[in-house]
Formats: structure tokens, C-alpha cells, sequence
């Protein structure tokens, strides 16, 4: 019996183009100053018919002058919880050449106290931005009428 020999051709791969397209000029992007801004811009691109139905996990993409270069959505879930996927996470902000990030998320439930998985996704994704030069500024829990800062609350 013969060995079949496989015929490999290395200079056959899949191309890969990274490309990020802005129709907003740099002048005309919201500028991030605070955490209340944040919230303000949360609230302004959150469907406010679902805020109080299911959970959503948003990232707002940031330039090094902290000015919005996009919004990613990460994932949807159920009534008590969505999966963050920090691959996913970070893949949007390389794409987008952002230096900066803050992590948003809504409870449904009302109350913007922050669970175990919301302190344990947030120093996660502090700790994989550093190693990509990718500043996790903060991380908002909202809800109609409120919000919770880390940052503020000195937990980022």
C-alpha cells in the first residue's frame, strides 16, 4: 500500500480586510465626559419597549478623545441574564480601531445592583483590554430611571 501524499498549496488562504466606515464626521460624534453622558446616549439608542422585558449587553466604542466612534450590540438574552461573549467584545472594538470602551447593560428588573457575573465580566474585560491597549472606562447597568456606575462607585 501507498502512502497517499497530500498536495498542500500554501499560497492558497482566506483574505482578510479590515475595514471601518464612519459616515459621521469626527466633529458630529457624541462626546463622552461622564458616566451620565453615557447613560443619556444608553437611553437615547436603547428600545425603550423592551428595556424592562429582556436583557441586553451593549459596548460604546470610544476614540482616544473619547468621542463615540460606534455602538455594538454583544448579545440579547432572557428576563434575568445575557451571555458576553468577550471575544466578540473585543473584536468590535479592534475592528473599529477604538481606544476605549464602556461596557452597558440593562436590568430588567429595575434595580441596577450589580450581580457576582456583572463584577466578574467587568474585571475580565479590564484585564483583556490591558493587555490590548483597550481602556475599559466603565461599565453602566441601566434601567429607565437610573443607572450604576463602577467607575463611580470605584469598582473598575
Amino acid at each position: 500500500m501507498k502512502a497517499a501524499k497530500e498536495k498542500q498549496d500554501w499560497k492558497i488562504a482566506s483574505e482578510i480586510e479590515l475595514i471601518y466606515k464612519t459616515k459621521i464626521k469626527v466633529s458630529e460624534r457624541p462626546h463622552i465626559i461622564s458616566s451620565k453622558t453615557a447613560y443619556e446616549l444608553a437611553l437615547s439608542i436603547w428600545n425603550m419597549n423592551t428595556i424592562e422585558f429582556f436583557e441586553q449587553f451593549k459596548i460604546l466604542l470610544l476614540s482616544r478623545s473619547n468621542k463615540v466612534l460606534g455602538v455594538y450590540e454583544i448579545s440579547s438574552g432572557g428576563t434575568s441574564g445575557t451571555i458576553v461573549d468577550l471575544r466578540l467584545l473585543f473584536v468590535a472594538a479592534l475592528k473599529a480601531n477604538a481606544t476605549a470602551l464602556i461596557m452597558i447593560h440593562n436590568h430588567p428588573s429595575g434595580k441596577v445592583i450589580p450581580s457576582t457575573i456583572d463584577k466578574l465580566i467587568t474585571k475580565k474585560a479590564k484585564e483583556a483590554g490591558a493587555i490590548l491597549d483597550i481602556y475599559v472606562l466603565d461599565h453602566l447597568i441601566i434601567t429607565p430611571e437610573s443607572y450604576y456606575s463602577f467607575a463611580d462607585n470605584g469598582d473598575i
